[in-house]
């Protein structure tokens, strides 16, 4: 084996892999090139704009920010991972809102919005701005999405209501 390249074992959305990496490697460029996952996305490479959001070991991180090897044996979740069958609840309110045009902020938007509504599961718009704030949206103009967080979290607050 070429003497960059070591052998990296990660459970990626529940499923344990092996893929031989270089040891330079981003976490994002290892999950792309090696893991065969497309949900995170390679933005600024520098942690401002969260198009490479995922979830490692239960917390939301920038995986530009982190070298693959460091992360060996950890459990990550990637977009891919939100919904098995169709669309999530929070995917869907994104849908009805048209909070997505690209879809290239969607693992940072949705990531935080899971992260936020898990801490809060009643947040204002300025908590939701705020969760949010890490990520870089360039075709929304943000509105939309705020909208979709806060539809989804009355429509499950309500739901949980409606269950008592």
């Amino acid at each position: 084996m070429d003497d960059d390249l070591t052998v990296l074992e990660l459970t990626v959305n529940g499923k344990r892999r092996t893929a031989a990496v270089d040891r330079r490697d981003l976490l994002i460029e290892a999950l792309r090139t090696r893991f065969g996952v497309t949900g995170p996305k390679i933005g600024c490479l520098t942690g401002d704009c969260g198009a490479c959001t995922v979830r490692l070991g239960g917390r939301i991180t920038k995986s530009c920010l982190r070298l693959a090897v460091a992360e060996d044996g950890a459990e990550i979740e990637t977009l891919e991972s939100m919904s098995t069958e169709g669309l999530s609840g929070l995917q869907e309110s994104f849908w009805d809102a048209n909070a997505f045009q690209c879809g290239y902020c969607l693992s940072g938007m949705l990531f935080s919005a899971e992260d936020l509504l898990e801490r809060n599961p009643a947040p204002d718009e300025d908590e939701i701005r705020q969760a949010i704030s890490g990520n870089l949206c360039r075709c929304t103009g943000y509105a939309a999405i705020v909208t979709a967080i806060k539809n989804y979290a009355d429509r499950r607050s309500a739901d949980e209501e409606n269950a008592q």
